[in-house]
Parts: C-alpha cells; structure tokens; sequence
C-alpha cells in the first residue's frame, strides 16, 4: 500500500486557514479579554507558519518544521530592528503589518515560540492518534 501525503497536505492547509481566522478574530473583535488581545495574534502566527511549514515540507520531520519555524519568526522580529523608508512603507499597510509587524518587541519571542511549541505538540498528539486509529483497524 503506498502512502499518499495529499490527505496531509488538506489537514494542514485547514489548520493554516483556521489559524489565520482565529488570528484575525484576535486582532479585531473587541469584545474579546485583553489577554487574549494580546498575545494571541503572535502566538496563532506562529502556528500559521509552522503548520505552512508542514504543507510544504509535508514529507519532513515535524521538529525540522518547528526549528524552520523559530528561524522564519525570529528572523521577522529582528528585520524589525531595520527601519527605513521603503520597507517602513510597506509594514504600512495591513498586509505588510500582518506579516512583518511594525516593531521590534522580546515578548514577541516568547509568543512565537509559545505558538511553535503548541503546534509541534497539536501535530504531534493528532499524528499519534491518527497511527493508533489505522492500527486498530488492523
């Protein structure tokens, strides 16, 4: 029997489209905690792109996409530190500020790496029952 990887590809494109709606509703549904105003948006980023990580490289290892993951969102936060004109223009608009943010901020760090962490062990614990469900079949 051989394995298709397309099944995997479908769950992890729902998982970024989910996550990019959640992250969305964080940012602009005031009726929503403050905590979860917060520190939501970065940490359900993070879990965008480590799941996008995953679409891609489906065929990878799931710790590779989470250290993928901590180099792309470091990497963003620290483009930060660089403030000039024409990349200042861009982080102007909403896409640019959804994807490259404005300013440089260590909580930051801590919120990707929070959402990182938390995807790597959502696929991690949904891949372990999905093993456990085609061996019970067996």
């Amino acid at each position: 029997m051989k394995f298709t990887n397309e099944p995997k590809r479908i769950y992890y494109a729902i998982a970024i489209l989910f996550s990019i709606v959640l992250g969305l509703a964080s940012r602009y549904i005031n009726a929503l905690p403050n905590f979860i105003v917060n520190h939501a948006g970065d940490t359900l980023w993070a879990i965008m792109v480590y799941f996008l990580f995953r679409f891609i490289f489906v065929r990878n290892s799931q710790y590779l996409a989470l250290w993928q993951g901590f180099i792309f969102c470091f990497f963003i936060e620290f483009s930060q530190l660089y403030q000039v004109d024409w990349i200042n223009t861009i982080r102007g608009t909403l896409l640019g500020a959804l994807i490259l943010g404005k300013g440089f901020l260590v909580v930051d760090l801590m919120r990707y790496s929070i959402g990182l962490v938390l995807a790597c062990m959502m696929d991690k614990w949904l891949s372990y029952l999905n093993n456990r469900a085609k061996l019970e079949k067996l």
